[in-house]
């Protein structure tokens, strides 16, 4: 997943606007771009990306939808957001910061976790300043 964006509508504009802005955010395209089925994606893809190979299928977009996941799985605990804008604001930063916490534990050892997730955390409190020490 690259991007999230929160629009009212899933039209072609609407795509238009979300290819723009990952353009802006990442500087360089890749050589394929895998969305869902919707069909606004497909003129909206011939207009902003060209020369990307576009691919559509049930299958292939399977990585992007379980990385949305910890996403829906916060949005249903704060019981819905207030309104388009607060979810933006709030998947804006937690797409960037989630992947940090989450390693791949599966290529890891219980020791190796253990000393990842410090590690992790160390530049976390670091970053945000927090202190961690018990009282």
């Amino acid at each position: 997943m690259l991007d999230v964006l929160v629009q009212s509508r899933r039209n072609a504009l609407a795509a238009k606007k979300f290819f723009r802005r990952l353009l802006k955010g990442c500087g360089t395209c890749r050589g394929v771009l895998v969305t869902d089925r919707l069909a606004s994606y497909g003129p909206a893809h011939r207009v902003v990306m060209p020369s990307v190979e576009h691919r559509q299928s049930k299958y292939l977009n399977n990585r992007a939808e379980n990385s949305h996941q910890p996403t829906r799985q916060r949005e249903r605990a704060m019981k819905r957001f207030t309104s388009p804008r607060h979810a933006q604001r709030f998947l804006s930063a937690f797409s960037h910061i989630s992947p940090h916490f989450r390693s791949r534990r599966h290529l890891l050892s219980a020791t190796g976790w253990r000393h990842e997730m410090a590690d992790r955390f160390t530049v976390w409190n670091q970053i945000t300043r927090v202190s961690t020490t018990a009282a």
